[in-house]
């Protein structure tokens, strides 16, 4: 019975050793000056959405936007909604010699974005305006030139919030001022309308998606 104590005693000092061993060896290997494994950084926070911070004011990219110009060929003018463009009207009004001649030859449009803070909460807001020029003297099925003559300037205006998930929240508002003569009535085929769409303001969401825009 001594005998089987005394082996079950030596089992458990013999597993106690080993158990103790690493710990020793560390203490060791510090002491002698060993260098040991550095710890493991801490994980990165996630990135916040929307754009990253950068300077409190104007960071960097903080205005971008785009410009474009279009021409339309001869019989796609796009009809600017100011005339009648049914054939007895046109006639009426003198055919060629029209005087009510509101179809674009060409467009020039942009679209300009300002976020001007970097820092804080206020960084996902920004300002946002869309001009387009319409510049032309056409009549359909009558008279098509390559005239520049200014038709009218519509524009859109707004500001808007950067959501998660890719989504913004934005509020639009939508004019149209009319160009040169076309301030005053232009003939018995003026419909004396407020241009394409008129006069309105929206409330509304965007989202992006596969890599367009802020989605990147």
């Amino acid at each position: 019975m001594k005998n089987r104590i005394r082996g079950i005693l030596l089992l458990v000092s013999a597993i106690l050793i080993f158990a103790c061993m690493p710990g020793l060896a560390q203490d060791f290997s510090a002491t002698m000056g060993v260098p040991t494994a550095a710890p493991a950084p801490p994980a990165p926070r996630p990135t916040s959405w929307g754009v990253p911070e950068g300077r409190m004011f104007f960071p960097h990219n903080s205005v971008r936007g785009y410009t474009d110009f279009s021409f339309a060929p001869p019989h796609n003018e796009p009809d600017l909604g100011r005339c009648n463009p049914s054939f007895p009207a046109i006639v009426s009004a003198g055919g060629a010699s029209s005087t009510c001649n509101a179809y674009a030859r060409y467009l020039w449009s942009g679209y300009l974005e300002i976020q001007p803070f970097g820092k804080t909460f206020a960084r996902h807001a920004f300002v946002f305006f869309t001009p387009t020029f319409s510049f032309g003297n056409n009549v359909p099925q009558f008279k098509y030139t390559a005239s520049m003559a200014g038709i009218a300037f519509e524009r859109a205006v707004g500001f808007g919030f950067e959501l998660p998930k890719n989504f913004e929240f934005r509020v639009t508002q939508h004019q149209v001022d009319w160009l040169g003569r076309y301030n005053h009535n232009v003939g018995p085929a003026d419909l004396n309308t407020h241009g394409p769409y008129g006069l309105y303001t929206t409330i509304g969401a965007r989202w992006y998606f596969g890599g367009y825009g802020r989605s990147q």
